[in-house]
């Protein structure tokens, strides 16, 4: 309880302008939890509870974070009539896409509240909220997961469809776009009437600039970015927000400027081109919009060079620590399933080094 008490001052840093100890680090850790603790990947997908414990024990051990978030990239696709298969290598994927015709997204019925309350995903997180508050409760945050808008939608008719579609079905591509997200609106409004709040998880990955142009970028996934959030802030769910923009957002990264904003708000783009996008352009464009998160690459991470990893980390740093809303020290995307155990402290190093309030 003494680290829990510490590592939440820590957390606390970016929102409330106190310093305190350190830059914190988060390495968006999910299933290399499961991992380190001695299980497996299919495991941590299978068995929440097992999955979250894993977290909490493992975000100690590396002086992480005080609050624990276990999910996967594909929820409320259940509720759309879709099917997930669970893999041993992989987070549970989404199988064979449900509908090839434009004409058939009208057929999709978003779910009601109802309907989502008796659904595949939110009793899942019901369960295992239910499972932290008793035997974590410290470390209890209640999330609801809008995630990848564009990329989950693009399950639902093959994302080779989905991207065909921008092009010459606009009207289906934006129809099954908003019906996936007023799904996952219904998602997020529940956990806010049963938990008082929602902070609110919500990411641009399948629309980056390897896939779309700015302007489908923003079109697609900025201006629907925007649509979750206000519905999710009328409703009662909120006020934090977690933006995560992986892939290549090399110059749509502007775009961004155009989501609404919390005092709340960690901002985290992953790449600029084939490199990790600059922590100093991260500060200049958004830091006085949001808490930013600087990356360290995730390919480094499984390298067997901590030195590497502490370099990059350091530099991060040092270009963030002063930014206006806070800084975090982050990884481009997931932490990898077998992340070396000594580039996790290679990045905590880093920020006990170079991210020490008042000993820069």
């Amino acid at each position: 309880m003494e680290w829990h008490a510490h590592a939440t001052k820590r957390f606390a840093n970016p929102f409330v302008d106190n310093k305190y100890d350190r830059v914190d680090v988060d390495p968006v850790m999910l299933s290399h939890a499961a991992i380190a603790c001695g299980y497996t990947i299919r495991d941590f997908y299978e068995k929440p509870e097992l999955g979250i414990h894993c977290l909490a024990y493992i975000y100690q051990m590396y002086d992480l974070l005080p609050v624990t978030h276990w999910f996967y990239s594909t929820p409320w696709l259940k509720e759309l009539g879709m099917e997930l298969t669970q893999k041993d290598t992989l987070p549970p994927i989404a199988e064979t896409p449900i509908i090839s015709e434009p004409g058939q997204v009208d057929d999709l019925e978003v779910p009601d509240e109802k309907a989502i309350r008796n659904g595949y995903t939110y009793p899942q997180y019901q369960r295992l909220y239910s499972y932290v508050q008793k035997n974590l409760p410290q470390t209890f945050v209640p999330i609801a997961y809008g995630f990848d808008p564009v990329g989950e939608a693009s399950h639902i008719c093959g994302v080779e469809n989905f991207i065909m579609w921008t092009f010459t079905e606009p009207e289906a591509a934006q129809k099954l776009l908003k019906k996936f997200t007023d799904t996952a609106i219904e998602g997020a409004l529940c956990t806010a009437k049963d938990y008082g709040m929602a902070m609110l998880v919500l990411g641009s990955v399948l629309a980056n600039n390897d896939i779309f142009s700015d302007e489908a970028v923003r079109e697609y996934s900025v201006n629907n970015m925007r649509y979750y959030i206000d519905k999710c802030f009328r409703g009662g769910a909120g006020p934090q927000i977690f933006y995560h923009c992986c892939g290549n957002h090399e110059t749509d990264y502007k775009e961004f400027h155009n989501l609404i904003w919390s005092p709340f708000t960690v901002f985290h783009i992953g790449y600029k081109g084939r490199e990790v996008f600059p922590t100093e352009l991260l500060k200049k464009e958004f830091g006085n919009k949001a808490t930013i998160m600087g990356s360290v690459d995730t390919k480094l991470m499984i390298n067997p060079n901590p030195k590497a990893v502490y370099d990059q980390a350091a530099a991060s740093v040092k270009a963030g620590r002063d930014s206006p809303r806070g800084y975090i020290l982050g990884c481009a995307c997931e932490c990898p399933m077998y992340t070396l155990p000594g580039n996790i402290l290679a990045m905590t190093r880093a920020a006990a080094d170079h991210g020490t309030y008042g000993k820069f």
